[in-house]
């Protein structure tokens, strides 16, 4: 099933068939999530209508921001 491809789901079934122990097992379930988020940053950043948030500030009222300028900057230009 495509789901068992999932980040972690490879991990953990080596881990179940006794290829190594439970910390191995998180440690690379860990660099396989890192390694798709990275995949994922380097594909957003080919995006030509990507908007970053910031995370660590308010990201709703950040990203409420960026929807307002859209919709006015299309109700000017329509």
């Amino acid at each position: 099933m495509p789901s068992m491809r999932s980040v972690g789901y490879r991990q953990v079934w080596a881990w179940l068939r006794g290829e190594y122990d439970y910390d191995e097992m998180a440690e690379r379930g860990r660099a396989a999530t890192r390694q798709l988020a990275k995949r994922q940053i380097t594909w957003l950043r080919s995006e030509a209508n990507c908007y970053w948030l910031n995370a660590t500030a308010d990201p709703v009222q950040e990203a409420l921001s960026v929807i307002e300028a859209a919709l006015a900057s299309a109700t000017t230009q329509g």
